[in-house]
C-alpha cells in the first residue's frame, strides 16, 4: 500500500474554500484532507477531512498543520472594507502567507498555491482589461487595507519562489458569486440590491467569478501552473447597469433609474444612513462600496485557460443561484 498524500487546506470553511474542498474530495479521493480552523467547522464530523486546530497567524499552529503536506492550498483571510480592521488583515494576509511558506519549506511541501485577488492588479478608472502582467494598482486600491494587505501577500508569496525557490502559484480570482456565501462575504452587495438599499446605478463596472468554477480552477492551477506566477480566475467583464439589470429581471425587483456622479453618490448615502434609523432600519451601503463601484475591475483570464484549462459556465446560471440561495 502506497504513501497517503496529505493536502493542507487553510480558509476551508469560507466561501471560495467550501467548495474547494467538495471538489477536492471528488479529484483527489485517495488523499487525506486536512483544514486549519479556528473555530467550529461543517467538517468537525466528517471522517474525510481532518480539522487541525489553530489560527493561521500562530506560526506554532500553521507548522503543526503543515506535518506530511504535500500540497497546499492557502486561502485563509479576512474580508472587509472597513478600514478599522487594516491591521487584523495585515495579520491574516501578510504574517499568515509567511507562517505558510516558512512551514512549507520546513516540511517540504511539494507545491503551495496562495489565493489572492484580482483586485490587486485588475482595477482601473478605465474600463480596460488587465492581464498578470498589468502591475499592482497601489495608487487605485492604497487606501483600502484589503487589497493592499493582498498585494503585500503576494509580493511575498513570489519572494519565497524567487530566493528560496519554494514552489508557490498564485491564484486571483474576481469578485466570487454564487450559493453557499453564509458570511456574504462576497455576495453582500448583491443581497443589499435585492433588499432595495442600492437606490442609484453605479458608474463602473465589474468581473465575476463562480466560486465553483474558482474552486475547480485552483486544483487546476496547483497541478499545472507554474511556479512564481500569478493567475487572473475571472468571468465576464460586465458594467455594474449591465449587472444590476440582469439580476432585477431574475429577481423580480427594480432597478435604480438614476445615475449619480461619485460625490453625489456619497452625499446620498450619508442622508439615508441618518434616515433609515428614523424608520427602524439600517443602511448598509458604506462609503468604500461605493467608491469601488466607481472603478473598473476587468480582467483577462486567458493564461488560466490556456495552461491550466480554467473554464466557467454560463454567467445567467452564477446569478440565478446566487439570487435563490440568498432568498
Amino acid at each position: 500500500m502506497g504513501i497517503v498524500k496529505t493536502i493542507l487546506v487553510t480558509g476551508g470553511t469560507g466561501f471560495l474554500g467550501k467548495h474547494l474542498i467538495e471538489q477536492l474530495r471528488r479529484a483527489e479521493p485517495e488523499a487525506r484532507l486536512r483544514i486549519l480552523c479556528r473555530g467550529a467547522s461543517r467538517w468537525g464530523q466528517d471522517p474525510g477531512v481532518e480539522v487541525a486546530r489553530g489560527d493561521i497567524t500562530s506560526p506554532t499552529d500553521v507548522a503543526r498543520a503543515m506535518e506530511g503536506a504535500a500540497e497546499v492550498y492557502h486561502l485563509a483571510g479576512v474580508v472587509s472594507r472597513d478600514p478599522r480592521d487594516g491591521h487584523q488583515m495585515y495579520q491574516a494576509h501578510v504574517e499568515g502567507t509567511r507562517h505558510v511558506c516558512e512551514a512549507a519549506l520546513r516540511h517540504g511541501a511539494q507545491k503551495v498555491l496562495v489565493a489572492s485577488s484580482s483586485g490587486t492588479v485588475a482595477v482601473g478608472r478605465e474600463p480596460v482589461e488587465h492581464r498578470e502582467d498589468s502591475g499592482y494598482k497601489h495608487e487605485i486600491v492604497g487606501e483600502w487595507p484589503y487589497y493592499l494587505s493582498k498585494i503585500y501577500a503576494e509580493k511575498l508569496a513570489l519572494l519565497y519562489f524567487k530566493e528560496r525557490r519554494l514552489p508557490v502559484v498564485v491564484a486571483n480570482p474576481s469578485l466570487l458569486l454564487g450559493p453557499g456565501d453564509e458570511r456574504r462575504s462576497s455576495t453582500g452587495d448583491i443581497a443589499l440590491f435585492l433588499d432595495g438599499q442600492i437606490l442609484s446605478m453605479p458608474l463602473g463596472g465589474l468581473n465575476f467569478v463562480d466560486a465553483r468554477d474558482a474552486a475547480a480552477a485552483l486544483i487546476g492551477l496547483l497541478r499545472r501552473g507554474r511556479p512564481g506566477e500569478r493567475y487572473l480566475l475571472g468571468g465576464p467583464n460586465w458594467t455594474f447597469r449591465q449587472l444590476i439589470e440582469t439580476l432585477a429581471g431574475m429577481a423580480g425587483v427594480r432597478a435604480p433609474r438614476m445615475q449619480l456622479g461619485l460625490r453625489a453618490s456619497l452625499a446620498g448615502a450619508a442622508a439615508l444612513r441618518r434616515l433609515y434609523p428614523l424608520f427602524g432600519k439600517r443602511y448598509g451601503l458604506d462609503d468604500v462600496s461605493i467608491r469601488m463601484s466607481a472603478l473598473y475591475w476587468y480582467c483577462n483570464s486567458e493564461k488560466a485557460r490556456s495552461e491550466c484549462g480554467f473554464q466557467t459556465r454560463d454567467p445567467a446560471e452564477t446569478l440565478r443561484d446566487t439570487v435563490n440561495d440568498l432568498r
